[in-house]
């Protein structure tokens, strides 16, 4: 089994390759040659974002692969600065636009809080706090991004960093179902509950930060480190691969897309190795008992929670 050739099918009937190439935190000048790097190496899903500020060279990256368009699957991100249904489209359309793209296969929205309007992506007042938009609810976002999909310019519509009741009012209000809600996942936040309650839905989840995003710019120096746990070294060198290996096989096993992010040539091919060996069920058990509640992607500001007085902050509760 090839990494080319692993996807799931989606509700709506496509197939979405379960391993992607992630950019977030890839730099200029990097991106680009990742991305032709993992396309000729066998990926076909790439996830990208308007917010990373780099989807003019994941395009160019895109062109530069010689890979047809259509047998490529691109996500983006709709951002927190554009939930207002006016600004949907203009918005998915700078995107294509920077991409090179007709058309998108996934379009998330990035996170269900909505900031101020406008080009600032991260619009703040003077005490450097940011600058809200506490009126639209991210169902209503979402019912605008409808409209993407029947002129053709997005194929499937997805959610990122919702919870499960936010997942539940956008199944109930929607007419085009989300087909995946991408969140930070890895054997240290499992997300066991959420997963349980997506699957029965038929919404798969997407981990991102699937190794633990060891390159966070706020990491503390005593901050665990996921790759390095021998437990886990233990379980990987059994099969002779690497704790990165074994997380994402750990990951794919129980139905979870994956989108480790990586500008290194030979740690893109290391990421793409994990069709080639299956774990044991006592030993997906194993891993399934890492979770210590160990988020690390939380938004903050001077040691708070960013956003957590915003009425849609998805944390607040439990799942």
């Amino acid at each position: 089994m090839s990494v080319s050739s692993t996807s799931l099918t989606l509700s709506n009937g496509m197939k979405m390759p379960v391993l992607g190439l992630g950019t977030w935190k890839s730099k200029p000048g990097e991106v680009q040659a990742a991305v032709a790097h993992a396309i000729k190496s066998g990926y076909r899903h790439i996830d990208c974002a308007a917010v990373y500020g780099n989807e003019k060279e994941v395009g160019e990256g895109i062109k530069a692969s010689g890979v047809d368009r259509n047998q490529l699957w691109i996500t983006s991100k709709l951002w927190n600065t554009k939930h207002n249904p006016e600004d949907v489209e203009p918005a998915c359309r700078e995107t294509l636009a920077d991409l090179g793209l007709d058309y998108i296969d996934l379009y998330l929205i990035h996170w269900p809080v909505a900031f101020e309007r406008g080009d600032n992506k991260f619009p703040k007042n003077e005490d450097g706090t940011v600058r809200y938009d506490m009126d639209i609810h991210p169902t209503t976002t979402y019912l605008a991004m409808e409209k993407l999909v029947e002129k053709g310019l997005v194929k499937s519509l997805g959610l990122s960093n919702f919870n499960s009741e936010q997942v539940k009012d956008v199944m109930e209000k929607s007419t085009i179902k989300p087909v995946t809600n991408q969140v930070e996942s890895h054997p240290y936040l499992n997300q066991s509950r959420l997963k349980a309650f997506c699957d029965d839905l038929k919404v798969p989840l997407t981990a991102y930060s699937p190794l633990g995003s060891p390159d966070r710019p706020w990491a503390k120096p005593d901050d665990p480190k996921l790759l390095d746990d021998p437990k886990l070294r233990a379980i990987a060198d059994k099969y002779k691969k690497t704790t990165a290996q074994l997380i994402l096989r750990w990951q794919v096993q129980r139905g979870v897309i994956v989108i480790p992010k990586s500008v290194t040539p030979s740690r893109i091919i290391e990421n793409s190795e994990i069709f080639d060996f299956a774990l044991t069920e006592d030993e997906m058990k194993e891993l399934d008992g890492f979770e210590c509640n160990g988020r690390v992607v939380v938004p903050m500001l001077n040691g708070e929670e960013r956003d957590a007085g915003h009425p849609h902050y998805p944390f607040n509760i439990p799942f």
